[in-house]
């Protein structure tokens, strides 16, 4: 086990170079079954939820190359429909390949997928939308197994804007008989790239980042090259870290638009933020005002991924600020650790009452998951004194090189094993 080990009070200066998106990387590695000619995929970044994908994708069959941030993936010899539980455990996203493998393959078993520990995050949705293509499912002893002679295309509505019910019900209706359309979609950018890769690849999806996405079914899918996005969450941590210390940090290769809520948020607590085309500068005096409220909500909401990292400047902002958590049941999990910082946090239910102290003492926390973890290390960065923290396993699922580009920055931070 890894842990950070932090000297508060740096302010963060200086360029971020950003990973492309794990929201975008896993359904575009997962869609690299669709077809039999190679797909290759730049800007791959180093993390690991993206190492078990790239370990599920070899388990079902295919050969994949690594050079340096680019992995090139051949599934003309796939030969298999079941992804191994010990993978589908460690990965949530790992959900994804049962579309993808079931265009393959007409059947796809899979065990329940893991992930961070944030709430149920059933995926009712996934396979409710997979039935509406001709999908037959039976669950039985903590497996999904999934059959379909051939999946035909039909008119599905979603009962929320899920982003991996709508990604997944794109990949099982790209070469499903007829046209499939998706209603209540999803709106994030990931699904926007998803759209754009597919399509280069031969597919025929329309409307995505709206609320109808229409799919025709196509009778094969190509190779491709493709370079994702810039990574949004990566680029909105960076973003707060700064606000939070102080500082001035330039980014570019994630548009403002995508982050529009956050930005707006940032403003309001007092960061000179100028943006043009996919470049973001932020200013801070590392001295926050609070906003009265914030709701996590769908694209283009304020994102639910950036909710634990937000907390932690509202720390130390002035006043008091409302966290609404209306996604996830179990996301405050990184609360009890801001404490034992000196934050002052009630939790109640779905919602989080911040009063901002003056400061934050160092002390020795625990992350219990990827967004409460990058929270963690963002407080430890403001605090006062040196602070411990414990278990890296959670960051390194999102963040590449997480201490690195902090140090680039002049954060005090060293990793170090325990």
């Amino acid at each position: 086990m890894d842990k950070y080990v932090i000297e508060g009070g740096e302010k963060l200066y200086g360029c971020v170079a950003l990973q492309s998106a794990k929201n975008t990387v896993l359904p575009l590695l997962a869609a690299a079954v669709l077809t039999d000619e190679q797909v290759k995929i730049r800007g791959i970044p180093t993390i690991v939820d993206v190492e078990n994908m790239i370990h599920i994708l070899g388990e079902v069959g295919c050969k994949i190359k690594r050079q340096k941030e680019c992995a090139a993936i051949d599934s003309s010899n796939a030969v298999s429909h079941e992804i191994p539980a010990r993978l589908t455990k460690e990965l949530r996203s790992s959900v994804f390949m049962l579309g993808s493998v079931l265009t393959r393959f007409h059947r796809a078993k899979i065990s329940y997928p893991g992930g961070c520990d944030i709430g149920l995050r059933p995926i009712d949705l996934h396979l409710s939308g997979l039935k509406r293509l001709g999908v037959q499912i039976i669950e039985k002893d903590g497996y999904i197994d999934c059959v379909a002679d051939k999946l035909v295309g039909a008119e599905i509505l979603l009962d929320f804007p899920s982003v991996g019910a709508t990604e997944n019900i794109i990949l099982a209706a790209v070469k499903a008989e007829g046209i499939t359309v998706i209603r209540n979609a999803a709106k994030e950018p990931e699904i926007v790239d998803l759209q754009r890769f597919l399509n280069a690849m031969g597919a025929k999806v329309r409307g995505a980042g709206g609320g109808t996405v229409v799919i025709e079914g196509v009778k094969r899918l190509h190779g491709v090259e493709y370079t994702p996005i810039g990574d949004r969450i990566e680029a909105g941590t960076y973003l707060i870290a700064a606000a939070t210390c102080g500082g001035e940090i330039e980014m570019s290769g994630v548009p403002a638009e995508n982050i529009a809520a956050l930005l707006h948020k940032l403003r309001e607590n007092g960061c000179k933020i100028y943006t043009k085309n996919d470049k973001i500068l932020l200013t801070s005096n590392g001295r926050m005002k609070s906003v009265d409220i914030v709701e996590t909500m769908p694209f283009p909401g304020f994102p639910t991924d950036m909710q634990a990292q937000y907390a932690a400047l509202c720390t130390t902002a002035s006043g008091s600020t409302l966290v609404v958590e209306n996604l996830f049941e179990t996301r405050y999990r990184y609360a009890a650790e801001l404490k034992r910082m000196g934050a002052d946090i009630t939790v109640r239910g779905r919602a989080a009452l911040i009063r901002g102290v003056e400061k934050l003492h160092g002390a020795s926390v625990t992350a219990s998951d990827l967004r409460g973890g990058a929270a963690l290390v963002i407080a430890a960065l403001k605090a006062e004194g040196q602070s411990n923290v414990i278990d890296l396993s959670h960051i390194d699922r999102g963040y590449a090189d997480f201490e690195g580009k902090l140090k680039k920055l002049g954060a005090k931070i060293k990793r170090v094993k325990i």
